[in-house]
């Protein structure tokens, strides 16, 4: 049987003195972090942020790549050489008989409104032929079946109402699927024409360079111009 100072010290509370708690919890501490996994481990932010990389400077246009675009045209367009092509007289004629002279390939029709067109084609055709230019004609019926005559009505009209005497070709198809080489090649290059009397100007080296519109008259500023700078190139 226990005494009661035995009973004494079983309940008496054991306690450590606060410097050995202390020394206890920072043997602990040191302890716990031994055993952290690196992955674990906080990253210490990074103090050299990344310099912000430069947005890209908004160029300025430069001369050389107008230049390039300029001359792309006469780089890469076909020449309208290879095509022989009936007159409307029925003959054939190879389009290299005008090797060397600047051209103007229109789509023409006889009761349209743009038909008085024709007579500035011949004053264009009269004023720059001894320069080495030339008009070709080219009617077509594609644009409200404005060009319904046979080769002979069309020849006999254009000699009486508007004295035409620059080459004409007989009808031709000049936009859809079914136009023809010649007017595959010219919409390629510059677009398929809307309607009668557009405009097609071939460099001497017979390639297309610029399209003009129905709407724009043979004398124009716009369009005279063009010719005689391209009869200014060699």
């Amino acid at each position: 049987m226990s005494t009661s100072s035995d009973a004494g010290a079983r309940h008496t509370p054991f306690r450590l003195s606060p410097g050995t708690k202390l020394a206890i919890a920072a043997s602990f501490l040191g302890f716990a972090g031994i055993g952290c996994k690196a992955s674990e481990a906080p990253k210490a932010p990074d103090t050299t942020p990344a310099a912000p990389a430069a947005a890209p400077a908004e160029a300025a246009p430069s001369a050389a790549p107008a230049a390039e675009a300029a001359a792309a045209p006469e780089a890469t367009a076909a020449s309208i050489y290879p095509f022989t092509l009936k007159r409307l007289d029925g003959t054939e004629t190879s389009l290299s008989t005008w090797a060397g002279q600047v051209l103007l390939i229109v789509n023409t029709a006889s009761k349209c409104g743009y038909t008085p067109q024709y007579q500035g084609l011949q004053q264009l055709h009269a004023k720059y032929s001894e320069r080495g230019f030339e008009v070709l004609g080219f009617p077509s019926n594609d644009f409200g079946g404005q060009e319904p005559g046979t080769a002979q009505e069309i020849q006999s009209f254009c000699i009486s109402m508007y004295d035409v005497n620059f080459p004409m070709f007989e009808k031709t198809k000049v936009k859809g699927q079914e136009r023809s080489p010649l007017y595959a090649l010219l919409s390629d290059a510059h677009g398929e024409p809307q309607w009668n009397f557009h405009k097609y100007l071939i460099d001497k080296h017979g390639r297309p360079v610029a399209a003009f519109g129905s709407k724009v008259e043979p004398g124009s500023p716009e369009l005279t111009s063009s010719i005689e700078a391209q009869l200014a190139l060699k």
